[in-house]
């Protein structure tokens, strides 16, 4: 008896997954129509990363070989993991890894939480008409061409610029800040946060809207003041915002974008400003060393890939909020 029921007990069990497994396609069928211009609408950004994120990965063989264009990637001789290897024989390894490190965490421990201060004390702002001249005030340096932004940085610091000449009064010797390379981190650093203050409070203006109020009326009864209210009601009321976005920030820690990088650094600076993204640049572009610069490059992603992952991980068990 205990032999035939078991296998009438397992096909009930089959069965019944099979089912679940046929309804829920219908229900993702029946959603896919009932929501049909939604998905349109989602075409075009899932069309832009196929195209422009998936489609070009198919590069990353040209790391694995000595690329040349004449011959393209399935007819350019495969030199396996030289390399990798030639790059981390090298002298600049360490000090791009390093430049590239550093010059992220300045960014991720200063950056990253003026834009979240900043939407803090805005919120606190009552009147409307300074609210609003306040974050368009902040929100320009964004959208001005990054090639302008450097040359305000380069004219500011320079010997005679404004920035030297305010430093010149506290006994500061008058000379180009971008020609010594133990100030440009701190000037990279610095104007980041500048440019991109008011754009990145956005997300959290947004996220403190969403808070309840009546948690403040709450708070009020209870006899809070504002402080008590920001640490104890609207801290907590963005931190899942808070915390995406600084999983985000340290997935992407080692991309620091060369664009900036190379208008503001010169050789007298390499060895606090080359990064690897930089370094890359260089070696792809200018060198036409395809192979080696897209091999600098995937270790880079790699490196990101592995922040991301672990630093989800560690969000998931310490916290409820993670991205998957």
């Amino acid at each position: 008896m205990k032999g035939t029921v078991i296998p009438r007990q397992r096909a009930q069990k089959t069965g019944t997954a099979s089912k679940q497994h046929a309804f829920s396609w219908r229900n993702v069928k029946r959603d896919v129509i009932k929501n049909r211009y939604v998905y349109l609408m989602a075409i075009p950004v899932i069309a832009f990363f196929i195209i422009f994120c998936y489609v070009p990965m198919y590069g990353v063989l040209m790391a694995f070989q000595n690329y040349k264009p004449q011959y393209g990637i399935w007819g350019s001789e495969w030199v396996g993991l030289k390399n990798f290897a030639d790059f981390f024989g090298s002298y600049y390894a360490g000090r791009l890894i390093r430049n590239t490190f550093l010059i992220s965490f300045y960014d991720l421990i200063f950056s990253f939480p003026a834009p979240i201060i900043f939407a803090l004390l805005l919120n606190e702002v009552k009147a409307n008409k300074f609210k609003r001249t306040v974050q368009t005030i902040t929100y320009m340096p964004y959208f001005i061409s990054l090639v302008v932004v450097a040359s305000i940085i380069v004219e500011f610091t320079s010997s005679r610029g404004f920035i030297v000449d305010i430093l010149s009064l506290f006994g500061f010797e008058k000379k180009s800040l971008l020609g010594e390379a133990q100030y440009f981190r701190t000037i990279f650093v610095a104007s980041n946060i500048w440019q991109s203050l008011g754009f990145n409070s956005i997300i959290y203006l947004a996220a403190l809207s969403g808070v309840d109020q009546e948690l403040y009326e709450a708070a009020t009864l209870d006899g809070a003041g504002r402080w008590k209210k920001m640490w104890h009601v609207t801290l907590p009321g963005i931190m899942s915002t808070v915390i995406i976005m600084l999983i985000l920030r340290i997935g992407g820690m080692m991309n620091v974008g060369y664009e900036k990088i190379i208008l503001l650094y010169n050789p007298a600076t390499y060895e606090t400003a080359d990064v690897i993204s930089s370094f890359v640049y260089r070696k792809g572009l200018q060198e036409m060393n395809y192979g080696y610069s897209t091999a600098v490059g995937l270790f880079n992603s790699v490196i990101n890939f592995v922040l991301l992952v672990g630093t989800n991980a560690l969000s998931k068990k310490f916290s409820e909020t993670s991205l998957w």
